[in-house]
């Protein structure tokens, strides 16, 4: 048995607390292959690390069974372990179609808490007081309330190097425990010359000023970046990452902005950036890789390997064109081969990536492909006849990676089937099975629906289950629901439809149309009771189980024909309008149609809602 000590540093006398370690260090940490004997830590802030720096920090040692070291911005105890820093909810968001209400950036921030992630990219505050207000609300509520283990993320802003950008991301991120703002400006010839039209010693300067300016300001966690890295001449960006360090940045990101990189180029170029920056020993390496060659992954691992110690990933891969660095594919890497990444390690939850994965999927409106790794409908789905003779003997023939490890569970392990007979109980030990914690009125919700769809289904499968919940769970805030609908259509005339809303007060409202189907005529008819005109961008319509009785999922995907929602993007500056997305499941599709529409306008609306109320106030923050 190991025996260690604690001292509390910053305190007058500090004095060894001496506590009994319950097992060695193999069993303590088990996701570090090499064998490691407990030691003490002293985690304090070292003010001459950082120029100007703020007084000594304290940072309590402790003796735990956490493989997740103390954070502190521009230093790691632990060599081996990798910060994630998730950018989901602002770069995954410039997806087209990926808009996000202030409630469900929450709810999806609180679960990347759960997940372990260690940095939360919660928005560009710029871009919109919508997002102001959003990253505001995030660094109150999850900035401040760790989770159940009690992990607390770090709540980042976006800013580009300019004082209104950067004073926006302070605002919002400052009312979090661990605020940090990250800053950007490009750095290769290209951008230098065709979009900033700047010369190398004025992009240098403002870099070397703005994040002097975060530090004045009483950030002490800051993120630069030098957008287009990748494509950078190696010295003049070794002398921008120099300079940004003496002025106060803790941690420099390195991005593949157009995917343009394959992985041995990134990985040299992390390690030629280790070998020949002055000062990169004080700050945190990372990584932020684009797919636009499908390499986002495989770049990612190279910088990781190569020495970067934070990873920028993105839920389902989502972001900008082909989107970024999966999250899951990036995590479970390093997990299933951590002796060839040389043992590192992250303080990801894996449990949580299927019910994350389903979360930005549903509230991003972007659908998963069937055969995307680790979280796709086939990733775990055998049907040649080899594979599965060799699974039913032994399931690693041809799985590496468990879907338990997820937190994903294969059908029917508990043996129950659902029916009209089944009872809240059954279902709720359904859910959990499906890695759905739902309780109270959520699963009253979801209760209603299932006998609805029991009643007339011999039986409901998982994915009709899952169907439901994504219906009734990842839904925006009611202000319109349905109510009724009854449609009429065939080759004998046009399709009429009535519908039947309710309002968030409870008053009822019938309107009837007709269109050139029976979708169009519900939807028209549902337009004369919401009283806003938009444009129906996209609709899709999937059957998610076998048989003609199957549940039907919509997605559509809407824009304001007037005074429309618009942002800012951060990188081009182009003023955009929002698109919001809904969805909606049931087995009849136009009732099914009909839900996804209002689920859209509900966000719509609920968006022009959260902008017409003030911004909440900073006392409102718990201590």
């Amino acid at each position: 048995m190991a025996i260690t000590a604690a001292i509390c540093f910053g305190s007058p006398n500090p004095k060894p607390i001496a506590c009994a370690a319950a097992a060695d260090a193999a069993v303590i940490n088990p996701l570090i292959s090499r064998p490691r004997s407990l030691t003490l830590h002293r985690h304090c802030w070292n003010p001459s690390l950082v120029a100007g720096a703020p007084s000594p920090r304290s940072f309590a040692v402790r003796c735990s069974l956490s493989s997740r070291p103390d954070y502190i911005p521009n230093l790691i105890p632990d060599h081996a372990y990798v910060r994630i820093f998730d950018t989901t909810l602002r770069d995954g968001e410039q997806s087209p179609g990926a808009t996000m209400t202030s409630s469900e950036k929450i709810t999806v921030a609180r679960l990347l808490s759960r997940l372990g992630v260690d940095i939360i990219e919660a928005g560009f505050p710029a871009s919109s007081p919508d997002d102001l207000e959003a990253v505001r609300s995030i660094a109150m509520e999850v900035g401040n309330k760790p989770a159940e283990d009690g992990h607390l993320p770090v709540i980042c802003g976006l800013a580009r190097c300019n004082k209104k950008d950067i004073d926006a991301a302070w605002e919002a991120v400052r009312h979090a425990r661990r605020p940090r703002v990250h800053t950007f400006i490009a750095t290769s010839e290209i951008h230098m010359q065709h979009k900033l039209r700047k010369t190398r010693e004025e992009v240098v300067r403002i870099a070397r000023e703005m994040v002097g300016y975060v530090r004045r300001l009483g950030c002490e966690d800051i993120e630069f970046s030098p957008e287009d890295a990748g494509r950078s001449d190696r010295e003049f960006l070794y002398h921008v990452l120099e300079e940004v360090i003496k002025a106060g940045a803790t941690t420099v990101n390195i991005p593949d902005t157009v995917g343009y990189t394959i992985p041995h180029e990134f990985g040299q170029l992390i390690s030629d950036i280790k070998a020949n920056t002055r000062g990169i020993e004080n700050a945190i390496i990372s990584t932020h890789c684009q797919n636009d060659l499908g390499l986002a992954t495989a770049n990612t691992l190279a910088g990781a390997s190569a020495g970067a110690r934070q990873l920028e990933v993105t839920v389902n891969g989502i972001g900008e064109r082909a989107g970024n660095a999966s999250l899951e594919e990036v995590v479970m890497a390093i997990r299933c081969r951590k002796q060839t990444m040389g043992g590192l390690y992250t303080g990801i939850n894996t449990k949580h990536i299927n019910m994350a994965s389903k979360m930005v999927a549903e509230y991003s409106g972007l659908h998963v492909q069937p055969h995307k790794a680790i979280v796709g409908a086939n990733a775990f789905s055998h049907e040649s006849g080899i594979h599965q003779d060799g699974m039913l003997k032994f399931k690693g023939t041809y799985e590496i990676i468990s879907p338990d490890d997820i937190g994903l569970s294969r059908s029917n392990e508990s043996g129950i089937v659902l029916g009209k007979l089944s009872g809240r109980h059954a279902l709720k030990s359904k859910l959990t099975e499906l890695g759905y914690d739902i309780s109270g009125k959520e699963l009253d919700d979801v209760f209603k629906r299932f006998k609805e769809i029991a009643e007339k289904k011999k039986r409901v499968s998982d994915d009709d289950i899952e169907a439901l919940i994504s219906n009734e769970i990842f839904q925006p805030k009611v202000i319109w629901s349905l109510h009724d609908l009854q449609v009429t259509s065939g080759t004998l005339g046009l399709s009429t439809a009535t519908v039947k809303l309710i309002d968030s007060e409870g008053v009822e409202r019938i309107a009837c149309s007709v269109g050139t189907g029976p979708v169009h005529a519900a939807y028209e008819a549902v337009n004369n009771i919401v009283q806003v005109r938009v444009t129906l961008m996209e609709y899709s319509l999937n059957s998610v189980t076998e048989g003609i009785d199957a549940v039907a999922t919509t997605r559509v995907l809407i824009r304001a024909d007037h005074n429309g929602h618009t942002s800012t993007h951060a990188l081009t500056g182009e003023t955009l309008p929002r698109t919001f997305s809904g969805s909606g499941a049931d087995m009849d599709v136009v009732v099914s149609s009909v839900r996804a529409y209002i689920s859209a306008l509900n966000k719509m609306l609920g968006f022009r809602e959260i902008s017409r109320n003030e911004i909440p106030s900073p006392e409102a923050v718990v201590a």
